[in-house]
């Protein structure tokens, strides 16, 4: 579309790592149809309090329909609370707010059936007085698409290189790739020949493992204890054996298969093989690190020059030395032995934002009546304006 544009969005997003609630507040401007340049203004995070993230667990395998009721009502509430957090960070109002853009909670995602994500649009709008948009996948889904990933239409439009192709690897709760053609190829193009996918556990298989060995902890701080340990390579090469890696994309996943049941098995696993704490939790490191190394191998084709790591994964130094480890321990002919992993922040801005910038475009995008999913990512059978809107009065 022609014509200059600019709109201010705050992006909510609550993931499947169960911490929080990120707020992005983001200006996107954009001129006479060239790239949309987005501007991040600030970032707030409302971590969940051990209550809140037990529901939200809980809810994840069993609830009752009157706690999926008071749930959403309730969340509803705590995503209008962050959005007010940043917006008051960012010395805003709702007069200067385009909308709200909220993901919401996944508490189930079937891929090639439904998807479902909680979060009351209209306690966010009342709470705020902003209009929402939400609920962008069920609309990607309905078109026969896995309704994941979502970012990509992000990776695409506002984080490719200039000229060379780029992975953007997010390590959430689950792990995804994007990968990006240069920004020459053209915004048309590059919407048919991006790829995205889910390439495993993020760190949810780590975290899930530390809470349940240091009850004291809800993650692994800086790494801390899986530096510590020693991983097991005969753990890692028999999980690595799961059918969902032998899966080819587009795929997608979730706490549906990586659930405490798993956990638990996991570190049975570990435990067979002689593992202490903090070997389970270099173990679950490794493993997790060695999932997108092999996604990589198995199914990335373009010539990636670079891969920058965002979300919470990416603030673990054991995680990210091990990301480049499992690389270099490719074998000789793998052409992406020696990309180049970094992080998102030393080129972009925090990492933790960009899933919550990501969901705020596509709520730009849904009100200049664009279209928000890449079928080449998602296998949807055609591209479709995400997202539900709920008026602000």
């Amino acid at each position: 579309a022609s014509g200059d544009r600019s709109a201010v969005i705050v992006g909510l997003m609550s993931g499947t790592s169960l911490d929080g609630i990120s707020a992005a507040v983001v200006r996107f401007r954009e001129a006479n149809g060239t790239a949309i340049h987005a501007e991040l203004i600030a970032f707030t995070q409302r971590p969940y309090a051990a209550n809140e993230r037990a529901r939200l667990e809980a809810a994840m395998h069993d609830a009752t329909a009157r706690e999926y009721c008071r749930l959403h009502a309730d969340l509803g509430d705590w995503l209008g609370a962050a959005a007010r957090d940043a917006m008051q960070a960012a010395h805003m109002t709702a007069n200067d707010i385009a909308a709200i853009a909220s993901h919401g909670q996944t508490i189930w995602h079937e891929p090639g059936h439904s998807t479902w994500q909680i979060g009351d649009a209209a306690r966010i709008a009342e709470h705020t007085g902003c209009a929402v948009i939400a609920d962008f996948r069920a609309r990607d889904v309905a078109v026969g698409g896995q309704g994941a990933p979502l970012v990509p239409m992000a990776d695409t439009r506002l984080f490719a290189h200039d000229t060379h192709w780029r992975a953007l690897q997010n390590i959430g709760g689950i792990g995804n790739v994007t990968i990006v053609p240069p920004r020459h190829v053209g915004t048309i193009q590059a919407a048919e020949t991006v790829r995205a996918f889910d390439t495993g556990p993020g760190v949810v298989i780590i975290d899930g493992v530390v809470r349940r060995l240091f009850p004291a902890r809800a993650f692994d701080r800086d790494g801390e204890i899986a530096q510590r340990g020693v991983a097991l390579p005969a753990v890692i090469d028999e999980l690595l054996r799961a059918p969902f890696f032998g899966g080819v994309p587009p795929k997608s996943t979730g706490r549906e298969l990586f659930t405490s049941d798993y956990i638990e098995a996991f570190i049975a696993r570990c435990r067979v093989a002689g593992a202490q704490d903090a070997d389970v939790v270099a173990t679950a490191t490794a493993f997790t690190a060695y999932t997108i190394a092999d996604q990589y191998a198995r199914f990335v084709h373009e010539p990636i020059r670079d891969v920058l790591l965002s979300g919470g994964g990416a603030k673990n130094p054991a995680l990210v030395q091990a990301i480049r480890t499992a690389f270099r321990a490719m074998p000789e002919g793998f052409p992406l032995k020696h990309t180049l992993v970094e992080s998102f922040d030393s080129v972009f801005f925090d990492g933790e934002a960009k899933e919550a910038v990501a969901f705020a475009l596509l709520a730009y995008l849904h009100l200049s009546g664009r279209s928000g999913n890449l079928p080449s990512a998602t296998g949807a059978r055609a591209a479709r304006i995400l997202g539900a809107l709920t008026p602000a009065a």
